[in-house]
């Protein structure tokens, strides 16, 4: 007997990242779990990664958790980690319990994760207080997420960021090269490597390859994200390939 769950993401209008990169991982899970995925977004508009439009952006996050409860989703997903980071430390349990109670002022109650918050979580779970990150955002943004981890008790020791504020160019950045710029990284202070802070930078390909390269613990914002869907859905975490968060043993 095969499970269905329903999966609702919320995202930016420009992200066209988070629509492969999680359905590809829950996708490739085993036969033998005995399920299927469908996936269903809701978009919020935004262009261009800048305060102004990541602002304007979260002010449409209700109204899209309220449309994918009309699918009555199993879970929601807002897939945006710098659009909640931007809106000030720990805005994602706001978030969260925010457009969890819209689900449920809809009668269709869903539990509802952020990428902001699954990274955090990720952290947590891994016991990694210190981080090496890579970001795609401009310097100003990307201090934001540092700011925001540092909030939480997470240490980032050295990072990357890649300046590029328009959204469709960032999921055109090649993820072939994430590994290369992590070699030029401090890493050997850190817990873990956060590939990815952003689920618009393609970096599933390269996570397990980075992991091998560094040994330490290799995740995404996207990874984190599917760890999440899967706890909240009562589920393993188990997805090959995909580094040690979803190895299935972390709890």
């Amino acid at each position: 007997m095969t499970d269905s769950f329903r999966v609702g993401l919320i995202v930016p209008s420009s992200n066209v990242t988070m629509e492969t990169e999680i359905p590809a991982m829950l996708n490739s899970r085993p036969d033998h779990f005995g399920e299927q995925f469908t996936f269903h977004s809701s978009r919020m508009r935004m262009q261009n990664v800048t305060q102004e439009e990541l602002e304007q952006m979260d002010d449409q996050s209700e109204q899209s958790a309220t449309l994918l409860s009309d699918a009555h989703c199993d879970v929601l997903a807002y897939a945006c980690l710098i659009g909640i980071m931007a809106q000030g430390a720990g805005y994602h349990e706001e978030s969260e319990s925010t457009l969890h109670r819209r689900t449920v002022e809809n009668d269709a109650e869903a539990p509802v994760v952020t990428s902001a918050g699954a990274l955090v979580r990720a952290m947590e779970r891994l016991e990694a207080e210190k981080v090496t990150l890579i970001a795609p955002y401009v310097e100003e943004l990307t201090q934001t997420v540092i700011d925001y981890f540092e909030a939480s008790g997470v240490d980032v020791v050295d990072y990357e960021t890649l300046e590029c504020p328009d959204n469709l160019e960032v999921a055109r950045l090649d993820q072939r090269n994430l590994i290369d710029i992590a070699d030029g990284l401090e890493t050997n202070d850190s817990d873990a490597l956060i590939l990815s802070s952003c689920v618009q930078m393609p970096s599933l390909a390269s996570i397990q390859a980075a992991e091998d390269r560094f040994g330490l613990p290799v995740f995404s914002a996207a990874t984190a994200t599917t760890y999440e869907i899967l706890h909240e859905l009562g589920l393993s975490t188990q997805v090959s390939g995909a580094g040690r968060l979803l190895d299935g043993k972390i709890n």
